[in-house]
């Protein structure tokens, strides 16, 4: 018997007034939550794949903007012990003389790789939605370039547009049109990058966009045909409005590409010449690693600026969605 149970058995307590009191209740302790089955399995789950994004998507941002904050040079970047510097590398790539042209350069190579990747792409996949013979030989063939490594890619291309020697001019010499200098000239050298880039680009609009062709009900185009729409009017008012959510997320995935395209064009010009191929892309590496005096700081400070660029564009894109879908 325990001492609270034999207060109970004597009675009633009385205080100094002679007032009964109640006894004395046992302590009560909460008790502990055990985690269920389902409960370690989904942390088990989401272990891996938050020491993932904190090792290689947070760390270095983290370590990017650590950078553009600090006055690096190589022994301090090794060291360690770098100033503080506050905003002054963003203010030295706002003064270089080569941000205009690379923000221009950056601008005009994204929108028109994604126009044409996405227009040509969606049209091969309205062609191949047709369900034809070889339709799906032909669809593996598209992949191609989609499959080859940008650097195998980006070579061929440069053998292909070389002056002298290049499969280009050789055939327009022999329709009687002069040699063309693509990679060496200022006023070819952005346009024959956004060439090669599209060639690239092509292949992934066309498998998504297919796909979303597939999950559109073949009965709406009988229901239109029947109402005698002909295949354009079936395409702007049946295919385009539903085929909207993939494009979306088509153009948001195909910028966020484009914007941190850096191989292709090094390979093909190295930004030149004189800067007239230069992207944000190729201008961070040419900061950070292209010198022998490299520029730590403003290198990741124009990195950041296409992370930020990224991210608004990604922002906007969730804020249509949730317009979209909002009840």
């Amino acid at each position: 018997m325990n001492h609270t149970t034999h207060l109970a058995d004597r009675g009633p307590l009385l205080d100094r007034n002679g007032a009964a009191t109640a006894a004395p209740s046992p302590a009560r302790t909460a008790p502990r939550r055990r985690l269920t089955s389902q409960q370690w399995a989904a942390w088990a789950f989401l272990t891996p794949v938050t020491l993932y994004l904190g090792l290689f998507y947070a760390y270095p941002l983290y370590r990017n903007l650590d950078l553009s904050l600090r006055h690096y040079t190589v022994r301090s970047f090794v060291q360690g012990n770098a100033p503080f510097t506050g905003l002054a590398n963003y203010r030295t790539v706002f003064d270089d003389p080569t941000f205009a042209p690379a923000l221009t350069h950056t601008v005009v190579f994204t929108a028109v790789c994604l126009f044409f990747q996405y227009a040509i792409g969606l049209a091969l996949a309205v062609f191949f939605n047709q369900h034809f013979r070889l339709s799906a030989t032909l669809r593996a063939l598209f992949l191609v370039p989609w499959l080859l490594p940008l650097i195998v890619s980006a070579s061929t291309w440069s053998w292909m547009l070389n002056s002298d020697s290049g499969v280009v001019n050789a055939a327009l010499h022999a329709v009687g049109i002069g040699p063309v200098n693509w990679l060496t000239s200022p006023s070819w050298s952005l346009a024959s990058v956004i060439t090669a880039n599209v060639w690239i680009g092509i292949p992934f609009n066309l498998v998504v966009l297919y796909s979303g062709l597939q999950a559109i009900p073949g009965t709406l185009y009988e229901a239109a045909a029947l109402d005698g729409a002909n295949a354009w009017r079936r395409f702007w008012h049946i295919t385009f409005p539903l085929l909207r959510p993939v494009s979306a997320i088509t153009l948001l995935l195909g910028l966020v590409y484009t914007l941190k395209v850096f191989d292709i064009i090094w390979i093909m010009t190295k930004g030149g010449p004189a800067d007239s191929s230069t992207t944000f892309a190729t201008w961070s590496y040419r900061l950070g690693f292209g010198n022998l005096l490299p520029a730590f700081g403003p290198g990741a400070a124009v990195g950041n600026l296409l992370v930020v660029a990224a991210l608004a564009f990604g922002l906007v894109y969730l804020r249509v969605q949730r317009k979209q879908y909002a009840p």
